[in-house]
């Protein structure tokens, strides 16, 4: 079932006249003792226990409904690593923290921190245990066959490479399990870092499940989900306005942007061969406007979503072709995603608090693994690799700057902040090539004919006349308003501060629903992060 097909309307319509119907709010009875003696009463208007269980049981099921539309056979498995994390939590903080004995009370100071570092070390033990199996399951789905194929090209075992080709066939990854598996370490840490476990499987159930963001994230933590949950109350005007604002605005970005763009893009990068120097430059900017219009579409239906069932899922991303650093770019591309490398693997190895060169070392170890994170080939890994590169330059130039008035200076005036802004970002496209072309072969003879190669003329006037309906140049135009529409909602929202309100918010959403209707490409393109 995809977001942006009809019968997803029908499900979400139909969950939430459930979910607030059936889990209303029954208000508790309350003593008021601040008159005394008038045995009056007030209602409580927070949610009964009865109620938010009645609630979570029907999240759980609709997920449940929803992930067996795309992968049925995956839903033992996703059951059992969810009941498995639920239980390492449990034991994790039962371990880190001690169960309170009588006789411990009778223990010496030494005795105690004796006692306590048992506990620590049972709890350190859980934790590797936890987070070893997450990951050991991720590589099994999703990289086996590329170890073995790796195995066999470096060793020269072709028995290795035939079971790669073995497993490949028979062996597909479920939906969404690289989003699943980050949110279960991270859930393992808070834990192992003092965080509360939580005693209720059914909220923890509730979280993994959550359809909205079970495929493609936005990668959410446990507290911060179920927090919300104890105080969840029946969307107000504004926030419904909003919610149906954002899934309106995804459907857009998908549909009517997103899509359209794939169509060029898979025609270029499907026939490379054929394809000139201009159409490939025009393919490396295409793709990456696609691939930013097709996740934030898919994370803007996924909050709206939850915005109906009282939710506030984190947000993902934060214009970020318009930044004018590498760092400031992973700070608003894949948010979530960016504060989990920095929360789970950044700060643990240190972060910045140690020297220059450890701090650079600490970057480039997190990016590759981010680049290993998105998929089994060996583009991403390069993807991952120049991104951590150009982290380390950005920390080196930074750290030369602070000791350079005038070159700290430059980086302030408006040759140096549109030079910073084109560098960046033509980095940040030139590196797509990788992730959209994870065979590096491929992605290598991309930048081999970016200058001074021809295309044929057949292929050009099938992609332009026959199926764009346009010439190169009027891609060029839609390109440019493309992006000249992405600067004027930038300048209104950063610069300005300016937001619709929810009145016209609600005026504009079946519009633009009517507009993706009427105009979206037939049958439409798969979302790109579901093969993350």
């Amino acid at each position: 079932m995809n977001l942006l097909d009809p019968l997803y309307g029908v499900f979400l319509l139909t969950l939430v006249g459930i979910y607030w119907y059936y889990g209303r709010f029954r208000p508790a009875v309350k003593l008021d003792f601040s008159q005394a003696g008038s045995g009056s009463q007030l209602s409580d208007d927070r949610p009964s226990e009865s109620t938010q269980d009645l609630r979570l049981w029907i999240l759980c099921f609709a997920s449940l409904i929803f992930y067996s539309l795309l992968q049925i056979e995956y839903i033992p498995f996703l059951l059992f690593m969810t009941f498995l994390n639920f239980q390492l939590g449990k034991i994790m903080e039962v371990r880190s923290r001690g169960s309170f004995q009588p006789q411990y009370s009778r223990l010496s100071n030494q005795e105690w921190e004796q006692m306590q570092q048992v506990w620590n070390n049972r709890a350190t033990q859980l934790l590797i245990f936890g987070v070893g199996l997450n990951v050991i399951l991720l590589l099994g789905f999703k990289y086996l066959p590329f170890l073995l194929d790796t195995i066999a090209i470096v060793l020269n075992f072709p028995v290795a490479s035939q079971s790669a080709d073995w497993i490949g066939d028979r062996l597909i990854a479920p939906l969404g399990i690289s989003f699943f598996t980050f949110e279960c370490i991270a859930y393992l840490i808070d834990i192992y870092r003092g965080a509360p476990a939580t005693k209720s499987f059914l909220k923890f159930a509730s979280y993994k499940l959550f359809f909205p963001k079970l495929i493609s994230g936005p990668i959410t933590r446990f507290h911060q989900f179920i927090n919300q949950f104890r105080e969840i109350k029946y969307p107000s005007p504004e926030q419904f306005s909003e919610g149906a604002w954002l899934i309106a605005q995804g459907a857009i970005k998908k549909a009517l942007i997103a899509d359209r763009l794939g169509i060029f893009v898979d025609l270029c990068f499907g026939s490379l061969e054929r394809a000139g120097s201009g159409d490939l430059w025009l393919a490396v900017l295409t793709y990456g406007l696609q691939l930013y219009f097709d996740f934030s579409g898919y994370v803007d239906i996924a909050r709206g979503s939850a915005m109906f069932l009282g939710f506030n899922l984190p947000q993902n991303f934060d214009f970020p072709y318009f930044t004018t650093s590498i760092a400031s770019f992973w700070r608003r591309w894949h948010i979530t995603l960016g504060d989990w490398l920095r929360n789970y693997l950044y700060f643990p190895l240190g972060g910045s608090r140690k020297s220059l060169k450890r701090t650079c070392l600490n970057l480039f170890i997190i990016m590759l693994i981010a680049g290993i994170w998105h998929g089994a080939a060996w583009g991403f890994i390069v993807w991952g690799c120049l991104h951590g590169l150009a982290l380390m330059i950005h920390r080196l130039v930074e750290s030369y700057s602070k000791n350079n008035p005038d070159l700290k200076a430059w980086w302030q005036t408006i040759p140096g902040t549109i030079f910073a802004w084109f560098s960046t970002q033509l980095f940040v496209f030139l590196a797509w090539i990788f992730f959209r072309l994870p065979n590096v072969q491929d992605a290598f003879f991309v930048f081999s004919h970016f200058f001074g190669y021809v295309g044929d003329i057949q292929f050009t006037t099938k992609v332009y006349s026959d199926v764009l309906g346009m010439g190169r140049s009027d891609l060029i135009l839609l390109l440019t308003a493309l992006l000249s529409g992405m600067g004027i909602a930038y300048f209104i929202q950063r610069g300005l501060k300016l937001q619709l309100n929810w009145n016209l918010k609600l005026i504009l959403v079946p519009v633009c629903l009517f507009s993706v209707w009427i105009l979206a490409p037939e049958g439409g393109l798969r979302y790109i992060y579901f093969d993350f």
